[in-house]
């Protein structure tokens, strides 16, 4: 993920966000992945299929990851994607990785894990609530 610019990675923490014109802008601007990425993380599974079937195993692994899915964070750790690895395990509040983004000057990535807790947050808050659940 490091390869992507900032303003890419700022778009995608909104997009997991749930700015839908940003997502949108993601995926007819070069960065489908990425907004395969944020539909994945919001439990679309056509999207994570799109992920797999397109050669970004990793991005898929990701959202898995943050999701609590430990053979996909241990997939990440074994296939070097130690970024990402990171990345998983900071949105799960390990304090950790938070810290080898600080130590490693990737603020953005300490912001982007924060972004992708609160989403996570609320969406399982909204799964907790009966009078929210959709159907």
């Amino acid at each position: 993920m490091h390869h992507y610019p900032v303003k890419i990675l700022v778009a995608l923490g909104e997009a997991i966000g749930g700015n839908s014109k940003i997502l949108y802008w993601l995926m007819h601007n070069g960065y489908p992945e990425l907004a395969a990425l944020a539909n994945a993380l919001h439990g679309n599974e056509e999207a994570l299929a799109w992920l797999l079937k397109h050669r970004f195993p990793h991005l898929a692994a990701l959202s898995q990851a943050i999701w609590d899915d430990d053979k996909a964070l241990e997939w990440l750790k074994k296939n070097n994607f130690h970024l990402m690895e990171n990345l998983a395990k900071a949105t799960r509040g390990d304090q950790e990785a938070l810290q080898y983004f600080e130590n490693n000057q990737l603020q953005l990535f300490v912001i982007l894990s924060k972004k992708i807790a609160a989403f996570k947050a609320r969406k399982e808050d909204d799964l907790s609530d009966y009078h929210k659940i959709q159907y």
